[in-house]
Order: structure tokens, then sequence, then C-alpha cells
């Protein structure tokens, strides 16, 4: 651990920063996340200074620092614990163990201790979710597998300043958790041998290959990747560029987590392959900020296939073919997992999505020409090149090619990764992961689909149950109702702010359901609700907006018996006491008669 600073103590290292930077604005997020790592904050005087260095105006600076989660611009402890806050994390105890550790450090939620040396607060999903609850320590180290005994252990090591260092080393252990594996998890190639066979095919051969495959981007929208790396090689421009987007952080999802950890070799193979494939020099793989514990492991595979050839200049002897990737870690902002959003973000910008058209394959980072695709894709496209289309076109549906990787969690016996071919029921996962009484299941992550337990035979995939991986469970005695309101907090929470539908919209849903849950609502409440879900799937700006009334929308229709418990009346309720709401005018008065009060009024 590293104890905050005053900006005029880490001033050499600071500067050593900038200089190493150099002036280019679009390096702003990492050099605003490594100076914060320095100092435990960001002063204003420290952020004047990179505005300098990158000549930006402080109102930029300032504007992209007030943008992420994870950057500081007031002082935040040289402790800074945030839970994980998934429904997950919920269902396992993760709030009253936050309170346990707030009540032994005696600091409230959100909130800087007076000494200065601890808060404690929550976090969206931190993608631990098979091995929680879980939370993180100054957005470096994670913990797993919180129990009332490592809170109590935990609040007496802050207490006595004890370095993250010398905490017990179990804590920080991070399990793959891989419950069944199939072509991606299975066996690992050798590094290498996915780009030789794809550079001994050569560039068009290779994007034959890809289109024969149907191959469909694993992030969610399930765009043809062989389509996509056409579009950006035809596209003009002085040069390409090659994004992998690991931004992970659709809560419920670890996947590429996992992937990560266990294969990162096939992830950077996949990225030099559409490297070779489009014509690009120069790639970025886009770390969310909650895997900043990856980033050693990264950086030494990296190395590893330079050291190998596969990375740099003249990859495995091809004159002319150079290549090399560099890592961007996220600082914690869920919208960037949008593509447009993402490249903002790696320009140094806000993670604000852009308009399209155009799009990213024409225009992307830099305004040139940018395939981005997500890790699972690009381990597919290792796999393809080295084994061929016809195999992967084999396994899975006629519109849905390949397997699919889920991240199971929640009412189970057995959380962790499941690899299935496309076209799996439901049903199978349940029963492998040992899911008895499950009522319901969201698929996909919030942004997905939440399925009824007649609907368990449905299969996924892109013609039927499409899914980003996310796979959550939920017993026959969850209540729905606070599924959907846990992820109307997450989405007004994440709101990126730029469109009315939905910085204002999120923010509504979230007060009509939180009144429902004091017990005041009524019918004229689901109506609003519904409305509000319509108006902000057709007029948001982006997909946050357009799919963040989707739990809202499923579990009305599946599960509505667990809003109408929370109606008062069939009429409308105010959220509030009207009545009490006039005491003040009845003590300015002097009035206290029963014409004073509303309901002696006719």
């Amino acid at each position: 651990m590293r104890p905050n600073k005053t900006s005029s103590s880490a001033a050499p290292e600071l500067h050593a920063l900038l200089a190493r930077y150099g002036a280019e604005p679009h390096s702003l997020v990492q050099v605003l996340r490594e100076a914060q790592a320095l100092q435990g904050w960001l002063p204003r005087d420290t952020l004047n200074q990179i505005a300098a260095a990158l000549g930006l105006t402080l109102a930029q600076v300032e504007g992209v620092a007030g943008f992420y989660r994870f950057f500081y611009t007031q002082p935040a402890g040289d402790y800074r614990i945030l839970f994980s806050d998934n429904v997950t994390d919920r269902m396992l105890g993760s709030e009253v163990l936050l309170a346990d550790l707030c009540r032994r450090l005696r600091v409230k939620p959100g909130q800087l201790r007076a000494d200065g040396r601890v808060s404690v607060a929550r976090s969206s999903c931190t993608g631990l979710c098979d091995q929680g609850p879980a939370l993180l320590v100054n957005q470096r180290q994670v913990v797993t597998r919180l129990d009332a005994q490592r809170v109590a252990q935990m609040a007496e090591l802050i207490e006595a300043q004890i370095p993250l260092t010398q905490w017990p080393a179990p804590w920080f252990e991070v399990q793959d958790n891989i419950r069944r594996a199939d072509v991606l998890l299975g066996d690992a190639d050798a590094p290498g041998l996915s780009l030789a066979a794809a550079l001994a095919r050569g560039a068009p051969m290779m994007l034959e290959e890809m289109k024969r495959a149907n191959l469909r981007g694993r992030g969610g929208a399930g765009f043809a990747t062989g389509l996509k790396w056409d579009l950006c090689r035809q596209a003009p421009g002085a040069q390409h560029f090659v994004v992998c987007n690991a931004d992970e952080g659709e809560p419920g999802t670890f996947k590429d987590r996992v992937l990560l950890s266990r294969c990162a070799d096939a992830v950077f193979e996949g990225m030099t392959i559409a490297a070779q494939v489009i014509g690009a020099g120069r790639g970025f793989l886009y770390l969310r900020g909650e895997y900043r514990y990856l980033l050693g492991h990264l950086e030494s595979v990296l190395e590893s296939r330079r050291a190998a050839h596969l990375l740099g200049n003249s990859i495995l002897g091809q004159t002319g073919f150079d290549f090399d990737i560099a890592i961007h870690v996220g600082a914690g902002a869920y919208v960037c997992g949008e593509e447009s959003a993402l490249i903002e973000s790696l320009e140094g910008k806000r993670g604000t999505p852009r308009n399209r058209p155009p799009f990213p394959v024409t225009h992307g980072y830099l305004g040139q020409p940018t395939v981005v695709n997500n890790v699972e894709t690009f381990c597919a496209a290792s796999r393809i090149a080295l084994h061929g289309a016809a195999p992967w076109a084999a396994i899975g549906t006629a519109q849905s090619s390949g397997t699919k990787i889920h991240s199971v969690s929640g009412d189970c016996e057995r959380p962790g990764i499941y690899e299935y071919p496309f076209g799996t029921r439901i049903e199978r996962i349940l029963h492998d992961c040992g899911a008895h009484d499950a009522q319901a299941v969201q698929v996909g992550g919030p942004s997905g689909v939440c399925l009824a337990a007649n609907e368990f035979g449905r299969r996924i995939a892109f013609e039927d149950v499409p899914s980003a991986g996310a796979f959550m469970v939920f017993g026959a005695g969850r209540d729905m109702f606070e599924v959907a309101r846990g992820f109307a907090r997450f989405f007004a929470h994440e709101s990126c702010g730029f469109c009315t539908p939905c910085r204002v919209g999120t923010a509504l849903v979230l007060k009509r359901m939180d009144k429902l849950a004091a017990g005041m609502g009524s019918r004229d409440d689901l109506e609003v609700l519904q409305e509000l879900e319509q108006l902000m799937r057709v007029a948001s700006h982006c997909g946050l907006g357009a799919s963040a009334c989707n739990p809202l929308r499923d579990t009305l229709r599946r599960f509505r018996p667990a809003y109408e418990l929370r109606m008062k009346s069939l009429h409308f309720e105010p959220g509030f006491d009207l009545d009490a709401a006039l005491s003040v005018a009845r003590r300015m008065t002097g009035r206290d008669d029963a014409g004073a009060h509303l309901e002696s009024m006719t």
C-alpha cells in the first residue's frame, strides 16, 4: 500500500511520469491513473501540472477526472475499500459485512474517516460473483470470499496500518472455477501456432476462413466478425488499429477475467491475426479497472511474445508485418463497455458514446479504421486460425456457430465458468451447476433478459436467448422485485449523463421503485414505470439507456405479484406524507386546528 502524498512530496515521480508520456493528450486517462497511484488522490495542482504537460485546459482534465469513479479529486484515505454491490454479492451477505466493517472502523459508508486513513463505499460488480462477497482495496487488490472473520481481521490490519503486501495471501486468491470446458477452455495451443497458420494462409484467405466459420461477436451484439474485419480492411486510413474490449462491466459476467488469466496468449494471438487481416500496426487491450490486479500477468505475457517474435517488428520473420499491443487500464465506468465510449476513453476523454454512423470500422481510434472485438471473440479467432473454419462451424446452430462461455452465479451449488455449444438449453446449465429450485435466470446481465421457470427449455443462441455471458440464478425464495430494484440502482449510478432520457429516466425509475419498496405504491406507479421503460428504450442515446429497464420490463411481465404486494391502493398514492409536510407551516402560523390538517379537509 502507498499512503496518500501531497503533490509536492510526489513531485519528482510525477515529473518523471509526465516526461514518459510526453505531450500526448490521448494518454490522459492513463496519466491520471498513474498519478493517483503515486499520491493516493488527484489534488488540483496535480491536475494543473498534467493539463500543462499534455497541452490541455484544466477544465478538460477536471472533466475527465470527474467522470470515472476510480478517480478521486478529494482525499479518499490510505485504505480505500470498495465492496462489490452486485445482486449476487448482496445475496451472499455483503451488506451485513459492509456494515460490520464500518462499525469496527468507525466510519460511515461513502465518507472519509476524520483521521484520513480509511474510507468504505460500494462499487459495481467486480467480476468475482463466483467467489463473493468480494471487495477492492485501493483499486489494486481484490479480496474474495469475505466472511465475518476476514472483516474483523481486516479492520485490525487497517487500524495497525499494516501494508497490503503483509495481508494474508489467501485473501487475494482468485480461482478460475472452470466447471465445464469445451474447445476454448480445453487444452491450450502453444503460442504462435495459430499465428503461423494465419500467416501461411495469407490475409485474404484468413479473412475468408473467418467468414466461413460464421463467428459472431461474443460481447452481446453478435455482429459477424469476418464482416467487421472486412469492412475495416477496406476502409481508407493512414493507419489501422485493433482493440480488445476487456471492459467486462456487465454485472454477473466474469468469463473474460478467466480467459485473461488462463488464455492470455490466445487473446493476444487473436488480436495479432486480426492485425494481419486488416493491416494494423498497433493494438490496445482495454482492461477494466476492477481487473487492475491482472496487469502484471498480462504485461509478462506480452514480453514473452515479443521475445518469441510473436509481437514487434517482422513477426515470425514476415518482413513488413510489425504489430505491438499496449494495455490501457480503465478507471471504473460501465458505459466504456460500449465500443465507441471505450475508444473515447482510449483517446483520454470522458467515456461518452459517440453518435453512429460513422462506425469504428471506418472512424475509430484517432479517427482511423479500428476493429473492436471482445476477449472471447479473439480467443475464438485464434482457434479458427489453427484448426480451420469447418470444425468451428460444425458446432452450435446454423445462426450461432461455436461455443459460448457462461459466468454462472447466484443460487446454485457450483458457481463458475461453463462452456457449451450454442443451442444448449437453459435447463441443462441449471442442472449442471446444481440449481435445484430456480424461479428465474437473468441471462446476459441486467441488460439481457430475465426468464421464468416455464422458459427454461429455451436455448442459448442468437436466434433464441442471446447472451453476453452472465447467467445469474435466483432461487424460489428470492424477491424478484428487489432483484430488479438492485439493477435499477446500478443503471442510475452508471448512466454517463449525456442524454436526458437516460440521465433523468434511470433516476425516475429508481425513485418509483423505492416508493414501491416503502409500501406507498399504486397502480399508477406501475403504469408510469412502463411508460418510462418505453420512452427510454426508443429515445436514449446509447444501449445503456435503451436496455436499462430490461429487468423492470421482464420482472413486471413474469413476476408482477412481487410488485403488486407493494401497492397500497389501486389509486394514486403520494410518495410522502402530505399532512406531515405541512407541519412547518402549522408551526409558523401557530395553527393546529382541524382545518390545518389535510385529512380534515373536504
